[in-house]
């Protein structure tokens, strides 16, 4: 069974931090960790006008950096997703974890569940529902 857990942030500290955090965790079980993947940084940069009524020529510039990570783990054990799933990161950081598949079956990713800032609220409806739908998956196959 593979994992491949996705993070995003837009702060690089914060970011190292997680990544070192689920390192951690992933050295303490019998997990194959395939490597840490950066992604390239996607940069918005605005140009925002200062005054709201005259002068064009006075302007102000922002930029906004997303960073991004990827992890891929190989692993036999449900205890690793278990892990991964109630491990706690900085509050800022979204981390999505994927499932997937082996190489014979179809579909590359049987399901996605995401966490991070905006979904601590509702992590144990969300971690009920994946477990689910991952024992209906199991049933159907």
């Amino acid at each position: 069974m593979k994992f491949r857990v996705t993070l995003k942030a837009f702060d690089n500290e914060l970011m190292k931090l997680a990544c070192i955090q689920l390192h951690e965790i992933l050295v303490k079980t019998e997990c194959k960790l395939e490597g840490l993947v950066a992604l390239p940084i996607k940069i918005k940069r605005f140009c925002v006008l200062r005054s709201p009524h005259i002068d064009k020529d006075s302007r102000e510039h922002f930029e906004l950096r997303t960073y991004k990570r990827i992890m891929d783990i190989a692993t036999n054990s449900s205890s690793v997703f278990d892990a991964l799933l109630r491990t706690e990161l900085p509050s800022p950081i979204v981390c999505s974890l994927k499932v997937l598949t082996t190489g014979e079956e179809k579909e590359e990713e049987e399901f996605e569940y995401n966490y991070g800032t905006y979904y601590r609220n509702l992590a144990a409806d969300d971690l009920r529902i994946a477990e689910e739908k991952a024992r209906n998956e199991a049933l159907k196959s």
